[in-house]
C-alpha cells in the first residue's frame, strides 16, 4: 500500500466504507440484542411467536455475538454471515407470523449483511479452511 506523508499506510476507500458498515451493523444489533434480553415488547412479540422465550435469548445471544464479531477483524465475514441468517429468519417471521409488524428493518439489515458478508467471504473461507475458487485463468 502506498505511504502517505507521515509515513502512515492509506486505507482504499471501499475499506474505510465497509469498516463504516460493520460498526453501524455492530451498534444496531447490540442494541437489538440489549432489547431482546431487557424484555418488554419483546416478551409479547415472542408470546405471539409461539416458540417460547428460550428464543428470544437465543436471538439475543447470536444478535450480539455477531456484533461482537463484526468488530474482530478475522470473524468480519463469518459474524456478517450468521447475522444474515437471523435475519433471514426476522424476515420470515415478521412476514408470516406477526401482525402488526413489518418486515422493512430485518431485510434491510439482511441485505446489509449479506453484502458484508460477500465483501468479506475470504475470511470466512480462512476461518473454514475453504479454498477460494480458480480464477478462469488459473484452469489451464
Amino acid at each position: 500500500m502506498p505511504e502517505g506523508a507521515s509515513g502512515t499506510r492509506s486505507l482504499p476507500i471501499g475499506s474505510i466504507a465497509l469498516w463504516i458498515v460493520r460498526v453501524a451493523l455492530a451498534a444496531e444489533f447490540l442494541y437489538s440484542g440489549y432489547l431482546l434480553f431487557a424484555g418488554g415488547h419483546t416478551e409479547q412479540t415472542f408470546a405471539e411467536i409461539g416458540l417460547g422465550q428460550w428464543l428470544r435469548y437465543v436471538t439475543g445471544v447470536l444478535e450480539v455475538g455477531g456484533a461482537v464479531g463484526l468488530l474482530i477483524p478475522r470473524l468480519g465475514g463469518p459474524a456478517a454471515l450468521l447475522l444474515a441468517g437471523v435475519m433471514v429468519g426476522a424476515s420470515v417471521t415478521e412476514l408470516f407470523i406477526l401482525t402488526g409488524g413489518g418486515p422493512v428493518l430485518p431485510l434491510i439489515l439482511l441485505i446489509a449483511c449479506a453484502t458484508l458478508a460477500w465483501f468479506r467471504q475470504d475470511q470466512t473461507r480462512a476461518l473454514l479452511g475453504i479454498e477460494p475458487p480458480l480464477d478462469d485463468d488459473e484452469h489451464c
